[in-house]
């Protein structure tokens, strides 16, 4: 039986749509056909209500096909479509990871505080130490600490205060800088973003590989990798952080320390030196006992507060909570729960990623300008990072101003 609606056409594999308005133009002359012809066209009658629900019917179906056809394509494909594009390049979607955050410990100089330890912040939270650390001479030693919730969990300056797991000679606990807020299941974004930088994950001696390997140990949270081929030591990116001569420095925020060095030593290459602060002895099990044993070390980065003073255009009509919500608009963008990228180690943030999220509150905001920065009143349009700064944020640190 012939019709008159028009079809889904392929140009070159992909699928083009027919309007809607072509589509009820087609199913009005099926029924006119059907009828033996004088049928009222007008959608008012009875054959003209049949005819949308047909069309609108037709258009569900045609814009099905066109996903199905679209989940093919890595840079639009959800879901367990873009699941499936993960496993060729053997990675698999980040089921979610807690917040992180540097401690100072004190205690008695020798005390070890063995990876696992758990602290506990005033709102409840669980948090347990990602790698192992010794009390030096000073008394105090610098340990990352993550939370054991998965999510976007705040955790404000001094709020991880109670050591839950007792260890003679570990006295207190408690965070100089607010705490890099973790996530929940990886978003479509994310995870297409991180397998484009992952197609290099099954080779190895690349820095490439070793991104790769490093951004799936379970509760990475941020990674950055880069090296010094030269025969001298250079100095790298915003905060000149020191790189040795023929080093790789592999930069990572959360995960334990066993599983991350394990990552970084699968993928380097052979005789090449490291950087960082975190040394971990990785064992190679495919040898017999006693197994050869290698020291890696990597770069766990310490907390970077980030500063914003957004400028808005007073008027009557702006919502009077324009200060919570704005400052909820920044966080957002700030964490990549906009749909855009995060703001993350060795990252660049500039002033226009904001705009869009704050003017999105309500038709009556203009926003005039942000500023932002690594320092307290930022009069700067970016804020940019190094390699060993874990950028962290809270409401308090953006200003509102109303002009």
């Amino acid at each position: 039986m012939s019709t008159n609606v028009p079809q889904i056409t392929w140009v070159n594999g992909s699928p083009v749509l027919p309007s809607e308005s072509a589509i009820l133009t087609g199913v009005q002359a099926d029924i006119d056909t059907a009828f033996g012809g004088g049928v009222n066209p007008s959608l008012q009658t009875p054959q003209g209500q049949l005819a949308q629900s047909e069309t609108a019917i037709i258009g569900d179906k045609n814009n099905e096909i066109a996903y199905i056809a679209n989940q093919v394509n890595p840079s639009m494909a959800s879901g367990i479509w873009q699941d499936a594009i993960g496993e060729i390049y053997f990675i698999q979607r980040i089921p979610g990871a807690g917040t992180v955050v540097n401690c100072t410990c004190n205690g008695a100089v020798g005390t070890i505080i063995p990876v696992g330890s758990v602290a506990q912040d005033t709102s409840g939270y669980l948090y347990s130490s990602t790698t192992s650390a010794t009390i030096p001479s000073s008394g105090n030693v610098t340990v990352q600490f993550q939370n054991q919730t998965q999510g976007a969990i705040a955790c404000a300056i001094g709020a991880l205060n109670i050591i839950y797991t007792a260890i003679a000679g570990w006295n207190t606990v408690s965070n100089p800088a607010t705490g890099t807020v973790g996530n929940l299941v990886e978003t479509r974004a994310a995870f297409e973003a991180r397998r484009s930088a992952s197609v290099a994950g099954n080779s190895v001696n690349s820095i490439q590989a070793i991104y790769a390997a490093v951004t799936q140990v379970p509760d990475v949270i941020g990674a950055f990798v880069t090296d010094n081929p030269t025969g001298s030591t250079v100095s790298y990116g915003s905060t000149s952080y020191s790189l040795a001569a023929h080093s790789v420095c592999v930069s990572v925020a959360g995960g334990t320390s066993s599983a991350v060095a394990q990552a970084i030593w699968g993928k380097n290459s052979p005789g090449c030196a490291y950087n960082g602060n975190t040394t971990v002895t990785v064992y190679d099990t495919t040898y017999p006992t006693p197994y050869p044993s290698y020291s890696v070390t990597y770069l766990i980065p310490t907390s970077a507060p980030v500063y914003f003073i957004v400028e808005i255009k007073n008027n009557t009509l702006l919502p009077s909570n324009i200060v919570q919500l704005t400052q909820n608009a920044v966080i957002a963008s700030f964490n990549g729960q906009d749909g855009g990228s995060a703001v993350t180690i060795n990252s660049t943030s500039y002033s226009g990623r904001y705009y869009a999220n704050i003017n999105a509150i309500n038709p009556n905001v203009n926003v005039i300008e942000v500023y932002l920065g690594l320092t307290a009143s930022p009069s700067t349009l970016l804020a940019a990072l190094g390699i060993d700064q874990l950028p962290t944020i809270t409401a308090s640190n953006i200003v509102v101003t109303l002009i």
